[in-house]
């Protein structure tokens, strides 16, 4: 029997799509290739027994294609100050053998990945603001602002609800006015996407 878990907390991904994530829409990535990166603060979890308040973890990563295609390349990190059981719990979710579809699909569509690194990881988030911040040095930078509009300069709120998301069912989206990959995967993407929710994952899957 699989291991019960939960994680509910603050989601990002930030990549060089224009704004408006093309894989939200099943359309193909804006520039050919898909880079970029995701990362959650679990306000509130757990993997069995192993508390995973307060974690944070993040992905650097890089698709040839549409994700769909595979052929992914994934560099997990993970905070530093994570024990043993809870970088285990961590990796594990990650690895798509805990259960979730969303998990699942990723770990499917991923033909290498890195080791992973355990890392201090700035990281600051504002839904209502959209409004994002990750920061591990040496391996990657983003920074999430509103969507501007054209004519007043005034910010600019787009919502994305997906009611069968397994990724989120409801994300901001605004603009990595940084995306910066600076370890092993490495790109610069200013001026991307940046998909910002607050998620409830389970082994079961999404609930919020």
């Amino acid at each position: 029997m699989s291991t019960a878990w939960r994680m509910k907390g603050e989601y990002f991904k930030n990549c060089n799509c224009a704004a408006g994530c093309p894989c939200d829409f099943w359309a193909p990535p804006t520039h050919g290739t898909c880079e970029g990166m995701c990362a959650m603060r679990v306000v509130e979890g757990n993997f069995g027994a192993v508390c995973l308040d307060g974690m944070i973890w993040a992905g650097a990563y890089h698709w040839p294609g549409p994700l769909h295609e595979g052929n992914g390349t994934l560099q997990p990190y993970v905070l530093a100050g994570a024990t043993p059981a809870q970088r285990e719990a961590i990796l594990t979710v990650l690895s798509g053998q805990a259960g979730n579809p969303w998990f699942q699909v990723l770990a499917s569509v991923v033909k290498t990945v890195l080791e992973p690194k355990f890392v201090a990881i700035d990281f600051e988030f504002d839904l209502q603001k959209r409004r994002a911040r990750v920061s591990i040095a040496g391996e990657l930078e983003t920074v999430t602002e509103p969507i501007h509009d054209l004519v007043n300069g005034n910010e600019h709120q787009v919502r994305v609800e997906m009611p069968q998301g397994m990724e989120y069912r409801r994300c901001e989206v605004a603009i990595a006015k940084v995306l910066r990959g600076l370890g092993k995967i490495r790109f610069d993407c200013p001026s991307g996407n940046s998909s910002l929710a607050l998620v409830e994952h389970t082994q079961d899957g999404l609930l919020a």
